[in-house]
C-alpha cells in the first residue's frame, strides 16, 4: 500500500527504505533521487537496492548520492568499495573474464583483505 501510494501520489515527496526493504525487488520508479546514508560493505547490496529506481517503466532521470563523514568507519568503507571496485574493473575489461593466475601476491590480496597493511605481514 505504501509503495503504491509512493508511485500514485505526486504529493507523497520520498520514501524511506532500509538497504534490506530496498532489495526485495520493489518497483520505485517514481523516484527521481536515491539516498545512501549507511555504507554496505557489500556493494552488490547498494546496488541492488539503487536499482529498484531503475526499472522499467522509470522516465526520469535518477540521480544517487551517497552520504560519507571524514574521518568515520564509512569513509573507509568507501575508500574499500571504490578500491575493489576499480580493481575488478581494470581485471575485467578487455578479456571480459576474471583471470587470477596473473595477478601479482598484491593484487589478490587486495581484492580480498580488509587491511593489506596486516595481511602483507610476515
Amino acid at each position: 500500500r505504501l509503495v503504491r501510494r509512493f508511485q500514485e501520489d505526486e504529493a507523497v515527496p520520498f520514501f524511506v527504505l532500509s538497504l534490506k526493504a530496498g532489495g526485495l525487488g520493489l518497483n520505485l520508479t517514481a523516484a527521481s533521487h536515491v539516498l545512501h546514508f549507511d555504507r554496505w560493505w557489500n556493494p552488490a547490496v547498494e546496488n541492488q537496492a539503487t536499482d529498484r529506481a531503475f526499472r522499467i517503466g522509470q522516465t526520469r532521470n535518477v540521480l544517487v548520492h551517497k552520504f560519507i563523514c571524514r574521518g568515520t568507519l564509512e569513509e573507509r568503507i568507501d575508500a574499500l568499495i571504490e578500491s575493489k571496485a576499480r580493481l575488478t574493473r581494470d581485471l575485467l575489461e578487455g578479456g571480459g573474464e576474471l583471470n587470477l593466475t596473473e595477478l601479482a601476491d598484491e593484487e589478490l590480496l587486495r581484492l580480498v583483505a580488509l587491511d593489506l597493511k596486516t595481511a602483507l605481514k610476515e
